[in-house]
């Protein structure tokens, strides 16, 4: 097999060591030598002073959880380098240590055989890291509010059924004058805004319940801590719009397409960065965010189509923006919805609606342009003639002779 780098090192990287095998290919000699290495950064220093006197030009290494950040950021810009999925880089069975991992990570890098895993530049990085910090602390408030309406059904308070927001400023009012001790219905309902939707006497009977001190210590528990997260989100969506200034741009422009909003737009660019360039096409795109069906066939048989795993922050935020677009009345992303909900069900008909989202972007970002409308009859304009021959097929199956007759221009 073609040698394609002759002077390449293979990285086996664990929490505190690093296992290095360099591998250097002469005269069809090839010679292999391996150390290992601490991770503090003094560690890595001499790992870098080791490989640059070896001359060696390209690096591999596994995407092991956050272990692989320091080593990245420490031999960024002095190699070549190769991130590769664990998955992908497994050795042959039986044969397990460090050593090995290492040496066989060398060799197939050493033939070209390691898939390079799309890591984005540093600031890309960072502005992920706080849009995904974002969207975890928005998951916790929404876990302790679950916690507070479960507090609430166990004291026989039905305010959840009568309330939209718990968390509105009737909510709150209702939820401190319950941890202040108050239990009669009229005196917390005059705590409301005066806005609720229902009925007075629906919300009475809302509020008679059961509370006791247990009770209100959990409310005012998960009340302290859900204004905790909430200033910590507004510190984040803060420094966020700080660091979005080289990205505001192709925000704004992602924003010009249904379903997507201010965060979505900012999350998914924070998610794929702007040089489409890395993806040679959209598919590849598709493909890396895993929203494109599978290919697992074996003895002419095809086993599953179904969509691999794949970045679980890139693939929720595109469902959930793809249920907001087909919201959107006479728009081409709600008809291929419908198109597809009928014969392949309402999940797989998001998935493809998202896919088709994703697509889109692609072409934004790499052409820098605003999202266009394809508009709802773009698909039966573009299937004109299968639809004829459907529509034909379906009046003969009724006992209908058609003849079929083209229209003067």
């Amino acid at each position: 097999m073609q040698v394609l780098y002759p002077r390449c090192a293979g990285l086996d990287v664990h929490s505190k060591l690093v296992v290095a095998c360099v591998r250097l290919a002469s005269g069809g000699q090839i010679q292999q030598e391996v150390r290992e290495f601490g991770t503090n950064t003094r560690d890595l220093l001499e790992l870098l002073d080791w490989l640059s006197a070896e001359a060696v030009t390209h690096v591999a290494m596994e995407a092991t959880g956050v272990y692989w950040k320091p080593v990245w950021h420490v031999l960024e810009g002095h190699f070549e380098l190769v991130l590769g999925n664990a998955a992908h880089m497994r050795g042959v069975p039986g044969r397990k240590s460090d050593v090995n991992d290492a040496t066989w990570i060398a060799d197939l890098l050493a033939h070209g055989l390691i898939r390079a895993s799309f890591v984005p530049p540093l600031p890309v990085q960072q502005l992920r890291d706080l849009t995904r910090t974002r969207k975890q602390l928005v998951r916790e408030i929404v876990q302790h509010t679950q916690r507070i309406e479960k507090t609430l059904e166990d004291a026989n308070l039905k305010i959840t059924g009568v309330i939209t927001d718990l968390l509105g400023a009737s909510g709150r009012a209702i939820l401190q004058g319950l941890i202040a001790g108050k239990t009669d219905p009229q005196e917390l309902l005059a705590l409301s805004t005066g806005r609720l939707k229902a009925k007075r006497s629906e919300l009475v009977e809302a509020l008679r319940g059961r509370v006791t001190k247990h009770h209100r210590f959990l409310l005012q528990l998960h009340l302290e801590q859900i204004e905790t997260l909430q200033k910590a989100v507004g510190r984040v969506e803060s420094y966020i719009g700080e660091e979005l200034a080289p990205f505001r741009a192709a925000a704004e422009l992602l924003s010009t397409m249904p379903g997507i909003s201010e965060i979505s737009a900012e999350a998914i660019v924070a998610e794929i960065g702007l040089d489409m360039a890395r993806f040679p096409t959209a598919g590849h795109l598709l493909s890396w965010a895993c929203l494109c069906p599978r290919l697992e066939q074996s003895a002419g048989k095809r086993k599953s189509n179904r969509t691999r795993k794949g970045n679980p922050w890139l693939k929720t935020m595109l469902v959930q923006a793809a249920w907001a677009a087909v919201k959107k009345k006479d728009s081409y992303l709600r008809v291929q919805f419908l198109r597809l909900k009928g014969r392949r069900g309402p999940k797989k008909a998001i998935v493809a609606v998202a896919s088709s989202m994703l697509t889109a972007i692609y072409h934004m970002l790499r052409d820098h342009v605003p999202y266009r409308e394809l508009g709802p009859d773009y698909l039966q304009q573009r299937d004109k003639d299968k639809l004829a021959e459907r529509l034909i097929r379906k009046l003969q199956r009724l006992g209908v002779e058609v003849e079929v007759r083209p229209t003067a221009a």
